[in-house]
């Protein structure tokens, strides 16, 4: 087997790296938009130390703090309207996955004015993206270090975009930034980023490489989450630089392999049932292990006995940390869903391949109404 990965961005690790390292900044532009949300880039620090940065380097900027979670195609198309108006030369990109994501949008967006908000899944860009710099506030997404973005299209469904054009010039990659998050979004991220690992450890794309990322990853996930399974409690401080580095490292993973089945159908019980994405993917991940005991045993047990539990332990770990209990769907809502999943690739990407039948089959074990 021969296999090659790419990955472009230039991370910039530790406390106070934006501050460190800020004439980093100064070679990409004049002038930016900041993306960030409401919330975390100013609870974080982040964005008052980015600021700061700028105005010592003269460099303007504007801020555009719309983006929420899950964001949507036409926020990210206004924000790269806006990056134009103001003259933009790069975009920084402050938050959790969905900020960053939305980031690497706006930069396309903000260079390709033909484009309209749905464009982007089908339209060739005429110009390259303006350069992005992102720097993320949650342990979980690994958006920082991979070359895609989740974006909600109009029609209120996530969908993905990926290739060289979407990674980042820049990724400061502050651990402290994460201090301030709350218990229950901290859970989800960790879960979240534990998926990405677990995933592409499993993934029929897995090699040499991806595998040594997803394995450094995995165990100190893992210990996150049985913390947060045995104390219901926020992490220490060390705890969560821990879980911030290993999710930088479980991306690294995922960008060389992709998701497989817990993606696509997690996708919908955000989309559907309002679940965050971390734990809509997490919800499926003990079907993923048994799958994974079954066609790729030997992995698979390497793999519960680095976490130190039996499949039944792992099983209600992660149940415990994932409230499935509102979810209820009809049989006509799952046939819907497997309607759409005939060509998925993170199907095909899944331990012996995963069809639309084995989909409603595990759907409606979990979830059918009588």
């Amino acid at each position: 087997m021969t296999y090659g990965f790419y990955m472009p961005v230039n991370v910039i690790g530790g406390k106070d790296a934006v501050s460190q390292h800020k004439d980093e900044l100064a070679l990409l532009g004049k002038s930016c938009l900041i993306v960030c949300g409401q919330n975390s880039a100013q609870l974080s620090g982040a964005l008052a130390d980015v600021t700061k940065a700028l105005d010592e380097l003269e460099i303007k900027y504007t801020v555009f703090d719309e983006i929420t979670q899950n964001p949507k195609t036409s926020d990210c198309h206004r924000a790269g309207q806006v990056a134009r108006d103001y003259f933009s030369e790069f975009i920084i990109g402050i938050g959790g996955g969905s900020q960053l994501d939305a980031a690497k949008a706006v930069a396309v967006y903000a260079s390709n004015k033909h484009l309209e908000p749905d464009d982007i899944y089908t339209e060739a860009m005429m110009l390259p993206p303006l350069p992005v710099v992102l720097v993320g506030t949650t342990a979980g997404t690994g958006s920082e270090v991979t070359g895609v973005s989740v974006l909600t299209k109009e029609d209120g469904k996530k969908k993905s975009v990926s290739g060289k054009a979407y990674y980042a010039k820049i990724a400061y990659a502050d651990p402290s930034y994460t201090y301030s998050v709350p218990y229950e979004f901290t859970v989800s991220t960790a879960i979240d980023a534990f998926s990405h690992a677990t995933e592409s450890l499993f993934s029929n794309k897995c090699n040499g490489v991806s595998e040594m990322y997803a394995k450094k990853a995995i165990p100190e996930l893992w210990k996150g989450i049985k913390f947060f399974y045995e104390n219901q409690a926020v992490p220490t401080d060390k705890m969560r630089d821990d879980l911030y580095y290993a999710s930088i490292v479980a991306g690294m993973a995922l960008n060389l392999t992709g998701t497989c089945y817990p993606h696509t159908l997690g996708y919908k019980l955000t989309e559907d049932f309002g679940m965050p994405h971390g734990f809509a993917c997490a919800a499926f991940l003990p079907s993923f292990v048994k799958r994974a005991l079954e066609f790729k045993s030997e992995l698979a047990m390497e793999y519960l006995s680095a976490l130190g539990v039996s499949t039944i332990e792992f099983e209600k770990i992660i149940n415990s940390l994932v409230d499935l209990s509102e979810i209820k769907m009809t049989e006509e809502q799952i046939d819907s869903y497997c309607e759409g999943w005939q060509s998925v690739k993170n199907f095909t990407n899944s331990p012996a391949g995963f069809s639309a039948l084995e989909a409603k089959k595990l759907l409606s074990d979990m979830f059918l109404t009588e």
